[in-house]
Formats: C-alpha cells, sequence, structure tokens
C-alpha cells in the first residue's frame, strides 16, 4: 500500500463512495465510484473503460487482526452499498509484480476475474485489473 499524507488521506475519505472500518485500526476499506475526485493510476484505467463502477482502491487488515474474516466483512458491506446504489460491477487491481498471492486467492475466491494488467509506477510494478459483477 502506498503511503498518504493524513490531509490527503482526509481528502479521499471525503470523495469515497465507502469508507469502512472494524476496530479502533483492525482493518479498513476505502472506495470511489466512477464519479469521485480521485487522481489513481489505476482507478483512471478503470474510469477509461467502465462508465459505472465501485473501485476498491484500499483494503487493510492489520497483522494481528488477520484471519477473523474482517476483509470479507469489509467488501460484503461494500458489495451491499454498490448494489443498493444501482452499480452492477466492483473493480480492484493486484500486484502482479512485487507478487501477491494471498491477495490473489482471496479476490478469486469472492468472484473477482481479470480483465486486463500494466505496468505502473515508472515500471516498478505491475498489476492485475480485477473485476466482480454484482
Amino acid at each position: 500500500m502506498s503511503w498518504l499524507e493524513p490531509e490527503r488521506l482526509q481528502h479521499l475519505v471525503a470523495q469515497a463512495f465507502a469508507a469502512r472500518r472494524i476496530g479502533t485500526v483492525d482493518a479498513f476499506l476505502l472506495a470511489f465510484d466512477q464519479d469521485a475526485t480521485y487522481d489513481g493510476t489505476n482507478f483512471l484505467w478503470f474510469r477509461a473503460r467502465y462508465p459505472r463502477f465501485v473501485y476498491v482502491d484500499r483494503i487493510v487488515v492489520a497483522a494481528a487482526a488477520r484471519g477473523r474474516g474482517h476483509a470479507r466483512r469489509l467488501y460484503d458491506d461494500m458489495f451491499n452499498r454498490a448494489v443498493e446504489a444501482g452499480h452492477d460491477r466492483v473493480v480492484c487491481e493486484v500486484n502482479i509484480q512485487p507478487p501477491n498471492p494471498a491477495s490473489d486467492a482471496f479476490h478469486a475466491a469472492l468472484g473477482f476475474v481479470e480483465v486486463g494488467t500494466a505496468d505502473v509506477y515508472d515500471g516498478s510494478r505491475t498489476v492485475r485489473y480485477l473485476s466482480k459483477a454484482l
């Protein structure tokens, strides 16, 4: 996950379709819909291809809180909110380079499928773009 200054994080939370947490610092999810004022490279990739979507920008579970189902609960809540808002797609990206096999397995289990790949951040990372139909 990339570093954010506190002011930038506050701005993103204000733009978010969903900003949810579990506990004080156990887990959180930050997601945007297509109308957000957000300039993230991966978000813009989806915006160029889909007229309507919810993009999961960050989902983080503290090491001490892993294995308790927090990430699944956060995603389930976001899926429900997306359906209620009339969305039919949730999207995200997972690193290929450097690899993130735990995230790959988690997203596959939730029903996400690959819809593209890209080298990002001046080639320092390669990502798989994923989509889940709701």
